[in-house]
């Protein structure tokens, strides 16, 4: 199968383009910098090339001869001239125009758990909106038959490169172990990169994947407050966390969302209000027995041993 993954050299998207490679696809990745997909030179099926994704002409180029379409572009955060309508909502509706247009057979979509159209944060609305605008956008006389859409939820994301346990790790080893942190009892199922990019392998495989969505959580259901006091033990790190009350937490969004890369907004806060918890289990249904985050923190987050030489 050729399959065009926009965000493919990202955190999921690295992991999912290797699986995909490995498996036998034809994988094509369009980056706006090439620096970033270095680790998929090696791989003889991934074609690289620099493409602004934004540009329906350029989408429908890019879409040419595949079968398969995967969108994992997202953000956290607007920035400068990427807004989160512009990057999910506006984007998803020129993915799916162009898969049309191309006779693009599979459209796979990575949402957010918690998308709603009444959700309390932007980013929730606008991962929505792109939902909705998937399956509702609209038809070009030129396009072929409508592609099947497949929509992934996922909790929040763990693994080797993440911004979620390396980027607490990184605020305890600032702060010295002491910790204000926003909304202590939030809870989530944090999942493992491995197990979101072998669903997406998985449910492009699967026929009867087309039109599902899959709410994806790992095995643990978790507050945030024990997830950076793991993050904390595995990484061999003093903790002390000091649990924020709301008001205080909703001016730790504003100062902090004012700050170079934006750690912490006010938008984040209000995403953490809803609990991150799968209401169903999509890993099950695509046949995965998902990680624990204790079998794979070690993995990249341990302190490793000077070598020993003889």
């Amino acid at each position: 199968m050729n399959v065009c993954v926009l965000g493919g050299s990202g955190f999921v998207g690295t992991e999912l383009v290797i699986r995909l490679a490995l498996a036998g696809h034809w994988v094509r990745v369009p980056t706006r910098n090439l620096t970033r997909a270095e680790r998929l030179r090696v791989l003889d099926t991934v074609e690289l090339l620099v493409a602004n994704v934004h540009e329906p002409r350029i989408l429908s180029q890019l879409f040419s001869a595949c079968d398969a379409v995967v969108n994992l572009v997202g953000i956290l955060n607007p920035r400068r001239g990427a807004s989160f309508d512009a990057v999910h909502t506006e984007l998803a509706a020129k993915v799916m125009a162009a898969a049309r247009t191309a006779g693009v057979r599979r459209v796979l979509h990575v949402s957010a758990l918690g998308a709603d159209p009444r959700a309390p944060s932007r980013y929730l609305r606008s991962k929505a909106a792109a939902e909705a605008r998937l399956r509702a956008a609209p038809r070009s006389e030129l396009s072929h038959a409508e592609p099947a859409v497949t929509i992934f939820r996922p909790s929040v994301i763990f693994g080797p490169g993440d911004s979620l346990t390396n980027r607490f790790a990184g605020l305890l080893r600032l702060t010295l172990g002491c910790l204000p942190l926003a909304r202590a009892r939030a809870r989530f199922a944090p999942i493992c990169v491995f197990d979101v990019a072998e669903a997406m392998v998985r449910a492009l495989g699967e026929r009867a994947s087309a039109g599902q969505t899959y709410e994806l959580c790992g095995p643990q259901v978790m507050t945030l407050a024990e997830i950076v006091r793991l993050t904390a033990r595995v990484a061999r790190l003093p903790c002390r966390i000091v649990p924020l009350p709301d008001p205080l937490a909703r001016l730790q969004g504003l100062a902090m969302g004012i700050l170079p890369g934006k750690p912490f907004s006010l938008d984040n806060f209000r995403s953490l209000t809803l609990d991150s918890v799968c209401r169903e289990d999509g890993c099950r249904r695509l046949g995965i027995t998902p990680r624990p985050m204790l079998a794979v923190l070690p993995t990249y987050l341990e302190p490793r041993r000077p070598a020993a030489f003889a």
